[in-house]
């Protein structure tokens, strides 16, 4: 019993410490959207593979990080219509 609680506190601490995580009551399009935006910010922040994703589309890498930063805003899309 003492290990599932040390185990709860452990996954509360990381969800407090990283948004991208999660929680209980993160819907499955936060959650998409999450890893959507971690992954564009690695594109942007390894600027090997930034390169290698413009040589392979052919254009210029501050076109694709720029892309890439406007694609972070929204980059599943606009949310769904919440049901009260």
């Amino acid at each position: 019993m003492a290990d599932k609680l040390r185990a709860t506190q452990q996954l509360e601490q990381l969800q407090a410490r990283y948004v991208g995580t999660g929680h209980a009551d993160t819907t499955k399009f936060e959650w998409v959207s999450n890893v959507h935006r971690d992954t564009y910010a690695s594109y942007i922040g390894h600027p090997p593979l930034l390169e290698y994703m413009s040589v392979a589309t052919g254009e210029p890498m501050a076109k694709m990080r720029t892309r890439f930063i406007e694609k972070m805003v929204q980059p599943v899309g606009k949310p769904p219509e919440k049901e009260d």
